[in-house]
Formats: C-alpha cells, sequence, structure tokens
C-alpha cells in the first residue's frame, strides 16, 4: 500500500502557498532580509505549532510570512514546494495566495505574484508539474479591502485563474463577500471558497448560492446536514478535505474519526490535499499515507480520490483525460 502510495498521480486542490513556509526557509529568508523572528531556533518553531483552533494557526502563520519580502523569496517559497510535490508523485497543483498577507505589510503585489508565477512556469518546464494560482481574500478583513486586492490583480489577469475565500471563518460568511465575488465572476474567474472547516453548514449553503462557487474547501461540516449532504452527492461539488489539517486544528481530535470516508460512502466528490503542510506536519502524500492507514481506505478508495480531484481541477478536458490515462496506469499495475 505504502509503494502504491508514492507512486499514485497526485492532484492537489487545496495548499497556502504561505503554508507551505518550512522554519529551516524561515530562518534563511530571515537572515537574508535582516528580519527578527520572535523564536531563537527552528526547533523553537515547530515546538510553537501546537494549535487549539484556526485562529491560533493563523497568529503564526501570519508571523512567520513576514520574511517575504522580495520576489526572489516567492519564488524560493514556491519552488521549496513544487519539489515537495514533485517527491510525492503530484502531477498538477492549484495554489492558494494571500496577496493581502503582503501588501497590508508593504510589500507590492507584482512583487508577490511574479515572483511565484516565475517558479511555477520554471516548475511546469523543468519538473512537469503543471499549475493553476488562485487569488484568495483574506475574510477576516473588510469586503471593501477584497474588492480593492481584485482591482489590484487585474492587470495580472493571465497569471490568475479563480478566486477563493480563507482566513478566519467563524463570524465571517460567505455572504460578507457577494458583492466581490459577483465581480470577480463578470471578470470570468471562477470562484471556490473555504466553508465548513469550523463554520456551520450554512456557510457551505451561501458558499454556493451567493457566491456561486465550483468546489468548497474543507466542508467536513457538512455532514451535520442531511439536504446539504444530498445536494453535494447530486450536483457532485467537489470538497478539498485535508485530514491532517483538520486534527492538527482539532476538527478532529484523531485521524481515526475524521468523516472523509463516510463523506465518500455517502456519494460526494472528495479530494485530498494538504492545506498549510508546514505547519501541520505533511504534504499531500503524507495525507494520503496517514488517512488510508487510519480509515483503512483500499486500492478502490485511493484511485476514486485521485480521479476526483483530476474531475475537480480547473484544467481543460484532453489534460484530464491525460491524469486519468495514468492513473489508470497505476491501477493496473497494482491490481494483483
Amino acid at each position: 500500500m505504502q509503494d502504491a502510495i508514492a507512486t499514485l498521480p497526485k492532484v492537489e486542490l487545496h495548499l497556502h502557498i504561505e503554508g507551505s513556509l518550512e522554519p529551516e526557509l524561515m530562518f534563511a529568508l530571515a537572515e537574508r532580509n535582516d528580519v527578527d523572528l520572535p523564536y531563537a531556533s527552528v526547533e523553537e518553531v515547530r515546538a510553537a505549532y501546537q494549535f487549539h483552533d484556526l485562529q491560533s494557526f493563523l497568529d503564526i502563520y501570519y508571523a512567520g510570512a513576514c520574511v517575504l519580502l522580495t520576489e526572489q523569496d516567492f519564488y524560493d517559497l514556491t519552488w521549496a514546494y513544487l519539489e515537495r510535490c514533485r517527491d510525492d508523485h503530484v502531477r498538477h497543483t492549484e495554489i492558494f495566495f494571500d496577496p493581502q498577507t503582503h501588501t497590508e505589510r508593504g510589500v507590492p503585489f507584482a512583487t508577490v505574484i511574479d515572483g511565484i508565477h516565475r517558479a511555477l512556469a520554471d516548475g511546469e518546464r523543468e519538473l512537469g508539474i503543471t499549475s493553476r494560482l488562485i487569488l484568495c481574500f483574506l475574510r477576516h478583513l473588510s469586503a471593501e479591502a477584497a474588492m480593492e486586492t481584485l482591482e489590484t490583480a487585474l492587470p495580472w489577469r493571465e497569471h490568475i485563474h479563480a478566486v477563493g475565500l480563507d482566513s478566519a471563518e467563524l463570524g465571517n460568511p460567505p455572504e460578507k463577500f457577494q458583492a466581490v465575488f459577483e465581480r470577480a465572476r463578470a471578470e470570468g474567474f471562477p470562484a471556490v471558497a473555504h466553508a465548513g472547516e469550523e463554520g456551520p453548514p450554512d456557510y457551505i449553503w451561501q458558499a454556493l448560492d451567493l457566491l456561486k462557487v465550483a468546489r468548497i474547501d474543507h466542508g467536513v461540516q457538512a455532514e451535520q446536514d442531511p439536504d446539504l449532504m444530498q445536494r453535494l452527492a447530486r450536483e457532485q461539488i467537489p470538497l478539498t478535505v485535508c485530514p491532517l489539517s483538520n486534527i492538527k486544528l482539532c476538527v478532529f481530535e484523531r485521524l481515526e474519526q475524521h468523516n472523509l470516508k463516510r463523506l465518500m460512502d455517502a456519494g460526494l466528490c472528495v479530494t485530498i490535499s494538504s492545506d498549510d503542510p508546514a505547519y501541520f506536519g505533511g504534504y499531500v502524500g503524507e495525507n494520503f499515507r496517514a488517512t488510508a492507514a487510519a480509515l483503512q481506505l483500499d486500492l478502490d478508495d485511493l484511485e476514486k480520490l485521485a480521479r476526483n480531484a483530476v474531475d475537480a481541477a480547473f484544467l481543460e478536458a484532453s489534460a484530464k483525460q491525460r491524469l486519468h490515462d495514468e492513473i489508470g496506469d497505476w491501477r493496473a499495475r497494482h491490481a494483483a
């Protein structure tokens, strides 16, 4: 099973690039940019990664981002993640970035997106990993700030494939951002949104009906609402589930309690991703390995998860077919 997971062609749909900032790179960039960190060592940083909810994680997440100042910093951050993708047999990745985390600190939007895009282009050319970039609005900030960010981003529209919504969920319902998502849709951007991680099922309904999203990021609280479960299954709306993240942020106490397999068995289009892997203890390969062991997933489950992610990706039909063919070859090798 471990070999099967290692070689499974994967598509990752829920990855915050700032959340892939490993402590070693954090310290290297802090030294390069003469930034003082509130930690004395890499070990002290890792020791701080004990979270009791989403907000306690975000406090450290935003503090770590202060070392990202130059285009090269964003390139190095993205390239390090892509190397992890190569090791995990990721064939395609759709990456969130949070420009407001940086523009609020005085870092120009161009610096952020140019560094990320340059790495993604190199990743496709040198590593064979295709990608899409998703601009996320920070929901703890105002709707007006989100609209300003969208306006700022428009000159780089050829590098941006969709918009999303992330950060602290509780108290920041999707309806708060209906106008900016309508504007983004008018500009031709598809949408996704974090909903139903800590927030209630109603946030998922809002994301679907008000923001018109194509995917729900997380969505594990949907299980509380039978009508919502039926809709998600009927319409095959993808859920980008991040199991190790859910454990680290205490959404579930133990991985064995996670509802991913129940969601699959109910007919939902479930996928596996890593969320903020530097903080949550595992990239996408480790999420697959740990979840398969905890929930006793079999090869059919793994194949279904992989194919769901292909179907949910913002890719043209021919690219999806190539990935499906590659998954088919993988399944044939492991048929015995």
